[in-house]
């Protein structure tokens, strides 16, 4: 396999150090293609090898808009456009996308193990739902102790409302959040705050609305289905302009507007059978760009698997990734926490499950699984615990209800204490959803704005029909309406108010304490022992580094539970304590305990002691 340039962008319109304009279009379909600038002469480019086009001229400048002439008659947008400020069908826009000051030149990723990750919607975290808006707040979420933000997909989409992964655009950033020039700011900015910024691309396929990539191209296949219609072709005839394609995007992302990490949505639904898996090829580029610049880039991959070959190093034959998100933690924590089963949800039996997550990451790994009628997923035991992200919620998780409810509106607010003290004490990467550190009311729906009518009528349709079963509480909301994008937004509001200030000041603390204790901090998946008990529905978490332990131990039960100490210590000081008074909990536990006695632990709760005493070598 032969590297690409890393060193530039190579497909779409570009600029040259001189001003000139180089256009090269990947259309092996095509018998001849012009580019079409508002304003100015159609000018025709040359066919070259393996299905591409293209043309140098100083006729184009940046801001000019244009679309491709495709066999003297249909004219459509770039496939490559990095600006659609008309829409997914309008024209696209030039832009020397190299031409940025940046001011981060001290700025170097943080080590993922260092991460607290905050994911957010660009749209719906700010009354304006821009990256200009977005970046007023990065100082609230530095004082809350997160130092990396995930935004979710910002690849132009239909309209100013989505989720995001109905983009069609893979290279044109959101015009309505910003365009380029905004987000390029945005990471600029979060890199002067000591915040690392990781982007959500979608690579398993693309929308549905103003989705041009097949005119052009071999960009899909029949030869595979994903549950949003044909794969993308990384493996088929002509499919190696696709992949040279999303390599480039994922090179642009950080060459250009210097993003840290990507979360790859969904990489189960990326079919691919070539001799070089696309993942490992992205990998193998990324490795060359770090290479050339000395900057440190992460990728991040959703995998409904548990398959360790997509973590696993490139040595081992694997495919590179450097962590992926860990949906079976979230689940056995929700069974625990709700009791919950329907759906995947009847996969896990809760609070042993969590146990085996905290000491395994994945659930199952070769077990039979009773909701797939098979067994399921391998041991990951040498992938350190970076490589593994965790939540309580996320945008699938609250979105993918019909009534988008948050956890703060499914649990108590001493449950809701005792889920994000699960999460920040684990041995992997911690991940929290915009609004859940104080407690957000409001829901996360899914809304869309597509134009195409009928369109619109088929995903309300669809909406409906998914969740038909649960007619008894109400109508699914209307995704089309802007109504419903509007009950998405956090409400700022709330947070100096009664339990949400309560609920932001504990998550302060709790970030704190695992970043200041080395015992939390170091993310060694074999210093950790777990005891759960199904009876009384507790956990008992104990991890150590070098002479420093720490106890964690979880009341998921409604009624006070009495815990036995191990006998790794003579005693434990107190560390935290969400029933804490300052917590507005019930009542404290000791500030010291003797191994090998009995503590009750207060209704769903989490406590956490210390000690220096080493007793394990």
């Amino acid at each position: 396999m032969n590297l690409i340039d890393t060193s530039k962008r190579t497909v779409g319109v570009n600029f040259t150090p001189a001003g000139e304009a180089s256009v090269i279009l990947w259309a092996p379909l095509l018998k001849n293609v012009a580019i079409n600038v508002v304003g100015k002469e159609k000018l025709p480019l040359q066919q070259q090898e393996y299905g591409y086009w293209e043309l140098t001229t100083n006729q184009i400048q940046p801001g000019d808009r244009y679309k491709f002439v495709l066999d003297g008659e249909n004219e459509f947008p770039d496939p490559a456009s990095l600006a659609q400020p008309e829409g997914v069908h309008g024209n696209s826009e030039a832009i020397d996308i190299t031409n940025f000051t940046w001011t981060d030149a001290q700025w170097n990723n943080i080590p993922l193990a260092d991460y607290i990750l905050y994911e957010l919607h660009t749209g719906t975290f700010t009354p304006d739902g821009t990256f200009a808006s977005l970046a007023e707040k990065l100082d609230y979420l530095k004082d809350l102790g997160v130092n990396a933000i995930e935004i979710m997909p910002v690849a132009q989409f239909p309209g100013s409302r989505n989720w995001g992964y109905d983009g069609v655009f893979p290279y044109a950033v959101q015009h309505s959040y910003g365009g380029a020039r905004g987000l390029q700011q945005l990471v600029n900015i979060c890199h002067q705050k000591g915040i690392a910024v990781v982007l959500d691309v979608v690579y398993n396929h693309m929308g549905p609305e103003g989705n041009y990539l097949g005119t052009y191209g071999h960009y899909f296949t029949d030869k595979y289905n994903t549950p949003w219609g044909n794969a993308i072709n990384f493996d088929d005839a002509w499919c190696d302009g696709v992949r040279e394609f999303f390599v480039q995007n994922v090179l642009m992302w950080f060459r250009d507007f210097h993003v840290d990490a990507l979360r790859l949505d969904a990489v189960h639904a990326i079919k691919d059978f070539s001799a070089v898996h696309i993942l490992r090829e992205i990998k193998l580029h990324v490795n060359q760009l770090t290479k050339e610049t000395g900057r440190t880039h992460h990728l991040i991959v959703e995998l409904d698997l548990n398959d360790p070959k997509f973590i696993n190093p490139l040595e081992e034959q694997g495919f590179g990734m450097d962590a992926q998100w860990i949906d079976e933690f979230h689940h056995a924590l929700r069974v625990s926490a709700t009791g919950e089963q329907t759906g995947y949800y009847s996969d896990f039996t809760g609070i042993s499950h969590l146990a085996k997550t905290y000491q395994d990451a994945y659930v199952y790994d070769g077990q039979y699984s009773p909701h797939r009628f098979k067994k399921f997923g391998l041991k990951a035991e040498n992938n350190p615990g970076q490589q593994f992200i965790v939540f309580s919620q996320n945008h699938d998780q609250v979105g993918n209800r019909m009534l988008g409810e948050r956890t703060s509106q499914l649990v108590s607010f001493e449950m809701q204490k005792l889920m994000a003290g699960a999460v920040l004490v684990s041995p992997y990467v911690p991940m929290l959803f915009m609004g859940e550190e104080y407690g957000e009311s409001n829901p996360f729906l899914y809304f869309v704005s597509h134009t195409d009518t009928d369109l619109v009528e088929a995903v309300r349709k669809g909406r409906k029909a998914e969740f038909a079963a649960f007619h008894a509480l109400g109508e699914a909301p209307d995704p089309q309406s802007e109504d419903t994008y509007n009950r998405s937004k956090l409400q700022w509001n709330l947070i100096p108010e009664g339990q949400h200030q309560v609920l932001f000041r504990y998550y302060q603390a709790l970030i704190s304490l695992r970043k200041t204790h080395p015992a939390l901090r170091q993310l060694n998946r074999q210093q950790l022992d777990v005891v759960s008990n199904e009876a009384t529905n507790t956990l008992l978490l104990h991890r150590w580094h070098e002479n420093q332990h720490v106890l964690c131990l979880m009341n998921f039960s409604n009624t006070t539970q009495t815990i036995t100490l191990p006998t790794y210590a003579e005693s434990w000081q107190k560390l935290f304590d969400s029933a804490d008074l300052q917590w507005s909990g019930p009542i404290g536990s000791p500030n010291t305990i003797t191994s090998g006695i009995s503590i009750s632990l207060q209704p769903e709760s989490l406590v956490i002691y210390s000690t220096t005493q080493p007793t394990i070598s």
